[in-house]
């Protein structure tokens, strides 16, 4: 099945040569239009905005515009491949702005890895934009790259691999809560992986009061003044494993209700799912392959099991997210976009859900009322 995707994938692009174009809102059949659209009459346009530039947004395509920019340094599952990789990715992504919010944006690619480099380069090309959505880009890297950036430009950042996942992983766990008839302030939560993804999942779920969360990186369970932990990771020491407990991914599990990967494939073996509490819940999203594939999970006593794949019940999907945020960002005109907004945007997101069933968690991608119910957040 794999193997026919990819075949069909490669096909389509060579064919289509770039899956994206750009089309013109004005028609040009005569001089007068001509003279409208380009010069003169351009020039007049120019010199309104030399004088305001605060309108910029209402004479421009800024007003519904979006970068989308990576560096190719942590791309999908592939790891660092480099710019030139990522752009099939980017042009994705702005397909999926364009089909599900109508918002126009533009794949950018960058020949650096350097932070100093990417932050001086989105900033020059920002007064284009009406948001910034950075992707792909490797941790910590990606940490200091976005805290820059939302503290010098006047336009929304979102790094979408923090918190697109996050807020998915927040919505499917508050149903996946109430199937198993727990509560988030009464739960042990353990989550693999302390990058990006993993590092934004803890800041929400914490946020929306999980107060007994133990975090796993390749060296095991991270706890305050851990030697080699980075300033990134401290902070996520600050908000978890309060008892200072040690150990490595499969001690963690031992007594835990809910397991949270986004890791590696084969982390997760049936005896630490056996380990755990009776019911537990586990979003094995490593892609394409899993921490633990769901029939193994399954079979060890999990009862609600999300990937990130189409081929089962349960995907966590960030395009549930991104498009929402940034049309919510754009029509409320919100220049920084807050922990409270996400928090509230998975809510929403949760609640399309009327009963949540165990393989039924998360809405469909394709449910229009999902890009409204998380726009209305983001103001």
């Amino acid at each position: 099945m794999i193997k026919n995707i990819n075949e069909q994938a490669l096909n389509l692009h060579k064919k289509l040569k770039g899956k994206l174009e750009i089309v013109s809102k004005a028609k040009i059949e005569n001089k007068h239009d001509l003279s409208l659209i380009y010069t003169p009459g351009v020039a007049a346009v120019s010199s309104h905005l030399a004088l305001h530039k605060n309108l910029t947004n209402e004479y421009t395509i800024k007003n519904n515009f979006i970068a989308v920019i990576s560096d190719g340094s942590a791309v999908l599952g592939l790891g660092n491949i480099g710019p030139e990789a990522a752009l099939p990715v980017m042009e994705g992504k702005c397909i999926l702005f364009k089909h599900f919010a109508n918002i126009d944006a533009v794949p950018i690619v960058l020949s650096t890895q350097d932070p100093k480099e990417i932050i001086k380069t989105i900033i020059a090309i920002a007064p284009s934009f009406g948001g910034i959505n950075i992707e792909d880009i490797a941790a910590p890297a990606c940490f200091y790259i976005e805290e820059e950036l939302k503290a010098k430009l006047d336009i929304p950042v979102f790094h979408d691999d923090q918190s697109g996942a996050s807020v998915v992983v927040l919505a499917g766990l508050l149903n996946a809560l109430k199937v198993v008839k727990k509560d988030l302030n009464k739960i042990k939560i353990v989550v693999s992986g302390a990058g990006a993804a993993g590092s934004s999942i803890v800041k929400i779920l914490h946020k929306k009061g999980a107060n007994n969360i133990l975090v796993c990186d390749r060296d095991g369970i991270i706890y305050k003044k851990r030697s080699g932990n980075t300033t990134y990771k401290e902070e996520l020491a600050k908000i978890t494993n309060f008892k200072i407990q040690k150990g490595n991914l499969s001690e963690a599990l031992k007594n835990a209700d809910v397991f949270i990967g986004v890791s590696s494939p084969n982390l997760v073996n049936q005896n630490m799912v056996k380990s755990m509490n009776k019911n537990s819940i586990i979003f094995a999203l490593a892609n394409p392959i899993p921490e633990i594939m769901p029939e193994k999970a399954k079979h060890a006593g999990a009862l609600v099991i999300a990937t990130g794949r189409s081929d089962y019940p349960n995907q966590v999907n960030n395009s549930l997210v991104f498009p929402g945020v940034f049309r919510g960002a754009l029509d409320h005109k919100v220049k920084k976009i807050t922990m409270d907004m996400l928090v509230k945007a998975a809510e929403n997101l949760s609640k399309l859900v009327n009963k949540p069933t165990v393989d039924n968690i998360i809405p469909s991608i394709f449910d229009k009322r999902v890009v409204k119910v998380v726009s209305s957040a983001i103001k």
